[in-house]
């Protein structure tokens, strides 16, 4: 980063100067430890860049680039898609499983827009509803909206009657397409929705998966 930057300066004529260089390098030459948290002596140093990590990275970008329903065309690449309507977390969990190496889409259900084609024309055991409790739901969205100066403006995004109509038009979808399991996260970090996901992927691409009276987690 800090090379990037000095040659980002550089090139626009900007004076620029590590202030933090010989800080790192004096704690780093004391602790005996690098930059990077790997001690200077380790094997690994020299082979760090892994087939794993590369997955992890081409997992990243994929997931970043498919935010928010975009590129519908590339669904089919996903090994998981996330769908619900907007704040139900979508986005911070495909980051967090794109950082375990899966590469994630995820689609937001909006009324009055139709879910994109492709999306019904994938592996539907890739597919995840998220849903959430709908006074939850309101809360975040009203912080949302007041963070981004929309408070004020008349919206009937973070009005409960509004929230009610989406989750239940939600549901409908949801119960038009059985084979897509549904998350309710209200109460759950990220870590245990994403555990949920990753136990139903597991289990469904090695076919051992146990039948359940509701499809609801």
């Amino acid at each position: 980063m800090a090379e990037a930057t000095k040659k980002a300066c550089d090139f626009w004529g900007v004076p620029s100067t590590d202030v933090l260089r010989p800080t790192v390098e004096a704690i780093a030459n004391h602790i005996g430890v690098a930059p990077s948290g790997i001690p200077r002596s380790s094997p690994s140093r020299q082979g760090q860049l892994t087939e794993d990590y590369f997955r992890r990275i081409d997992a990243i970008d994929f997931t970043i680039k498919q935010d928010d329903g975009a590129q519908p065309q590339n669904l089919s690449r996903a090994d998981i898609v996330l769908v619900g309507v907007s704040r139900t977390g979508k986005t911070p969990l495909s980051i967090y499983l794109a950082q375990k190496g899966y590469k994630v889409a995820n689609v937001p259900i909006v009324m009055g827009v139709a879910l994109p084609k492709a999306l019904f024309e994938i592996n539907q055991e890739k597919i995840f509803g998220l849903t959430i409790n709908p006074v939850v739901l309101q809360a975040i969205r009203k912080a949302r909206a007041k963070a981004l100066g929309f408070d004020g403006h008349k919206s009937n995004y973070a009005e409960m009657e509004h929230v009610r109509q989406e989750l239940n038009h939600a549901n409908q979808i949801f119960a038009q397409n059985p084979m897509w399991p549904v998350i309710e996260v209200t109460g759950k970090a990220i870590e245990e929705t994403a555990a949920i996901v990753v136990r139903i992927h597991h289990d469904r691409k090695q076919k051992c998966s146990m039948p359940r009276i509701s499809k609801r987690y």
